[in-house]
């Protein structure tokens, strides 16, 4: 079995659409519709036809590009049963726990509520890849649109618990602005600090910063560091639990 082939490519102002194709079958699955448009000309460039949406949740900068997309190809159009009532022209939904097929691999359901109450991540463990949507950035978090800090703190343990080596790609280009934030909190994080060199210099040459690591992740995102005795010394929280921890951080990012 060959790799997947993943195009991925920035929209609208900051997102990322991100396309998957499957060389051997044909089979060729966008993350999310953003811009119909813009994914329709990266898959005419490809001499690609589409067979699968996978949506991660109902906000209108993911699903936009539904309508045009589905009228064009057709694709199977599978997202979260709990939002079934906010994205229109769904064929399929799916909720945690459950596996699908595409191009013969399997596509594990994780139920990440936070950004909003029904948001999913996409995790193909054959191919160590893991599409995060708004739960997971790299260096950061969604905002909490619709869940709790609970809420946020326990998907974000779910997807941290994944194998390090997991590719992870999101749905907007937000590193920089992340990483300002994590090194306000992080101070003395020696990875952070060279991570942020390396994100510096990406963005200098209009390159982007994704896809990010799981094992990335872990060691310089203060998001899933709530445990670490310098950052919890540096926010004077030494005492608290992991969950205050995460909701002081998230309210410090949220006036960054």
């Amino acid at each position: 079995m060959t790799r997947l082939m993943i195009d991925q490519f920035s929209c609208r102002q900051d997102n990322f659409g991100v396309i998957l194709h499957d060389p051997l079958t044909g089979d060729t699955a966008s993350i999310d519709a953003p811009d119909g448009a813009v994914i329709a000309r990266r898959l005419e460039e490809g001499g690609w036809r589409l067979t699968h949406l996978l949506m991660t949740h109902h906000h209108p900068d993911h699903v936009e590009g539904i309508a045009a997309l589905a009228e064009t190809w057709s694709p199977e159009i599978i997202g979260p049963d709990a939002e079934k009532a906010k994205i229109a022209g769904l064929t399929r939904t799916v909720s945690d726990g459950d596996t699908f097929d595409f191009a013969g691999r399997s596509v594990n359901v994780i139920a990440t509520p936070g950004h909003t109450s029904g948001h999913i991540c996409f995790y193909l463990p054959e191919e160590d890849l893991l599409f995060a949507g708004d739960t997971l950035f790299a260096l950061g978090c969604g905002r909490l649109f619709e869940g709790s800090p609970e809420d946020m703190f326990g998907s974000l343990a779910r997807l941290a618990a994944l194998p390090d080596q997991t590719r992870v790609y999101c749905g907007h280009e937000y590193t920089q602005s992340n990483g300002r934030f994590a090194v306000t909190v992080d101070p003395d994080n020696q990875a952070l600090a060279e991570r942020m060199k390396e994100i510096d210099d990406l963005r200098a040459r209009g390159l982007p910063t994704l896809p990010t690591t799981i094992g990335f992740e872990k060691r310089t995102n203060p998001f899933l560091r709530t445990g670490d005795p310098s950052l919890r010394k540096h926010l004077g929280m030494e005492a608290a639990s992991d969950i205050e921890v995460f909701a002081e951080l998230r309210r410090r990012k949220d006036r960054f």
